[in-house]
């Protein structure tokens, strides 16, 4: 399946909530979700309505989770595949392993507006982790791995602008910044708590069980 390449508000009008696609607009009046409250689609005004059975809220919740961190159904499958493997909380573990992907981690240390333009920076090789130029953003890092923006980068004007607004960025604690380098430090692993969007996991862990 192809990724979507349409509008990233109408994902947010679908989901009945902010994913947050958009960075900095959609704190803003411009945001379509504010403007246009209604799903999309001719039926979007009724679509509210509508008894939304088990099985529908469970996908849902998978839906969001795979939009706002912009990964594709396979991938999310094999994320879920891999964290059944571990010993503990199925969901928790699934959400922290995708929290540690590098287009993420680009975003968290406030290097992209949204997590479409950081997976962008990460494809152009932008960023080098311990030292080696990675361009994947799917690449999983690890405890004390280092993330750098390559000193050739710094000439992009589009760069110019993100390494100038970092400073007002808020950082997570699992993340270590030196802003004036632009130097990432993952200082320990993501726990569920760092996960800032309010994901009812065992719902995705109810419907990939089935």
């Amino acid at each position: 399946m192809a990724r979507y390449t349409g509008p990233a508000c109408r994902l947010c009008r679908k989901e009945g909530v902010k994913l947050m696609l958009k960075g900095e607009r959609c704190f803003s009046d411009k945001c379509s979700f504010v403007r246009r409250e209604k799903a999309p689609g001719q039926h979007g005004a009724s679509a509210g309505r509508r008894r939304t059975k088990e099985y529908g809220l469970q996908l849902r919740e998978k839906q969001k989770a795979k939009r706002y961190y912009g990964i594709l159904e396979k991938q999310f499958k094999n994320y879920f595949v891999k964290a059944g493997k571990k010993t503990g909380q199925t969901g928790e573990y699934l959400l922290t392993i995708i929290e540690r992907r590098l287009d993420n981690v680009v975003y968290r240390m406030g290097m992209a507006d949204s997590r479409r333009e950081a997976r962008q920076l990460v494809r152009h090789g932008h960023f080098t982790v311990n030292g080696r130029k990675v361009d994947i953003p799917s690449y999983i890092v690890n405890a004390n791995d280092v993330i750098t923006l390559k000193d050739s980068s710094r000439k992009s004007p589009r760069i110019k602008v993100l390494v100038e607004n970092i400073s007002g960025r808020t950082i997570p604690e699992w993340i270590s910044v030196d802003k004036e380098n632009i130097v990432a430090t993952i200082a320990a692993l993501p726990k569920r708590e760092d996960v800032d969007f309010p994901f009812e996991e065992h719902l995705i862990v109810e419907l990939y069980s089935k």
